[in-house]
């Protein structure tokens, strides 16, 4: 017996317990998963490691109550004890008729998303990934005096989901990446650079490009120093727009609006964003390293429109915030692994791109800021919105990069950055799961000396 079919006769078999002993529905959800990590330093393999994780997850409903636990173990007894438990902690929780599992008979997207060449290719071989990365980025330039990190990831995964009303799948999904950390010196000067590729296909890997990207991103700030405070056109590199997207991941699920946690509550028709901004929330996206045919409670994945051209169209849910307002789970019930209920979360999240060539977009602006980085962006509210961050980037003049900058402040609400929007470029880029092209604001005020 192969491990997908001796996980759905485990799954069946926690079904089977679960009906028996008095739950009136049940759900298992069984996750396999394998990661692991190269870090090369000077050539040389400096850390490696190789992490399993394999277990059940049992939610079970009675009488309107929900109960969930897990389990590492697989066994007969393991099972029983694991129903024992879910059964148990219905006891703890409120009826609540929102509670439930899907049907079968969905229409699932047929994605490409596991490539045998990860596993077929050899450790050596990913060593070598991460050591030529590291190369080029010192081969880039001479100032590129310290490898921080010079890193490659790969990951599988198999999930199975039976429930009680005849749901029965699995899936099995992969990635890989490479990600590189550096500093350039001149001098007393130190900047720091990075850049990352991750991706579904290993041979799509471009480790020389990446570490020629990251050294790009430090030698290009040496210098830097802080300007004089003033209002300008703000340009977002794709790293950083895709970092001012998260702010409103979480805003956008149906649990923030149900709990009264997100600043869109209530706007859904309204304009929310510049009309240049459309954001999507796509699981079946090709290549998307968060694509899946199915979310974590087994509903098939969608493309979600959430903002169109400036306007909300609606929110993320999983099939209990869907039940709550009559509405259909959109399959973005996410889990983590095993260990954990679904929640409603992102898939491939992002801004659309739009039709400018960054180029265009640079060279229209006559006195700007070109941002590549952004400090304590973690420190923004998710509920309010606001933010206060520290920015570095190139101070652009008649259209022309002239000067690093950094030791700048950015302050404002996540709403009047995206509302201020004019001009999108053509050139989105993924970092993991969420995505952004280049971005341009109109005049905002940056704070320096």
């Amino acid at each position: 017996m192969d491990k997908e079919d001796a996980f759905l006769d485990v799954a069946e078999t926690a079904i089977n317990k679960a009906r028996k002993s008095g739950a009136e529905n049940a759900e298992a959800y069984i996750s396999s998963s394998k990661e692991l990590s190269i870090d090369v330093r000077k050539g040389r393999v400096e850390t490696m490691k190789l992490a399993e994780d394999r277990g059940l997850g049992l939610r079970v409903i009675s009488g309107a109550r929900a109960g969930f636990s897990y389990s590492t173990d697989l066994s007969r007894s393991g099972i029983e004890e694991t129903v024992r438990r879910a059964l148990a902690n219905c006891g703890s929780t409120a009826e609540d008729p929102c509670h439930h599992f899907p049907s079968p008979g969905m229409t699932y997207p047929q994605l490409d998303i596991y490539d045998p060449a990860i596993r077929e290719a050899t450790v050596e071989g990913k060593i070598e990934l991460a050591k030529s990365m590291e190369q080029a980025a010192l081969d880039y330039d001479p100032r590129v005096a310290i490898i921080e990190s010079a890193t490659y990831q790969d990951g599988e995964a198999l999930v199975t989901i039976v429930n009680s009303h005849g749901m029965k799948l699995t899936c099995q999904g992969g990635y890989c990446g490479v990600y590189l950390a550096l500093a350039a010196s001149d001098g007393n000067d130190n900047q720091n650079g990075f850049a990352l590729d991750y991706q579904l296909k290993y041979n799509k890997l471009n480790p020389d490009e990446v570490g020629r990207r990251a050294a790009l991103r430090a030698v290009r700030m040496l210098g830097a120093a802080p300007a004089l405070t003033r209002k300008a056109v703000i340009i977002l590199d794709p790293y950083v727009a895709t970092g001012f997207l998260g702010l409103i991941g979480p805003a956008l699920t149906s649990e923030a609006v149900q709990k009264g946690r997100s600043l869109f509550a209530g706007k859904v028709g309204s304009k929310v964003t510049s009309e240049m901004v459309t954001v999507i929330d796509d699981g079946t996206l090709p290549n998307g390293i968060a694509s899946t045919p199915f979310d974590g409670e087994g509903i098939a994945t969608t493309r979600t429109v959430l903002i169109s051209n400036g306007n909300l169209r609606g929110f993320l849910y999983n099939t209990y915030t869907a039940a709550k307002e009559n509405m259909q789970s959109t399959g973005n019930g996410v889990r983590g692994s095993f260990k954990g209920t679904p929640e409603v979360g992102i898939t491939n999240f992002f801004i659309d791109a739009g039709p400018t060539p960054v180029e265009q977009l640079i060279k229209e602006v006559a006195s700007g800021f070109y941002i590549t980085e952004v400090m304590g962006i973690h420190t923004a509210n998710p509920i309010s919105g606001n933010f206060s961050v520290g920015v570095s980037g190139l101070w652009i003049e008649n259209g022309q990069f002239t000067k690093p900058v950094r030791g700048m402040a950015l302050g404002g609400n996540i709403i009047d950055l995206l509302a201020s929007v004019e001009s999108v470029g053509n050139d989105l880029q993924f970092f993991g799961g969420k995505g952004s092209p280049t971005l341009r604001i109109a005049e905002m005020t940056i704070s320096g000396q």
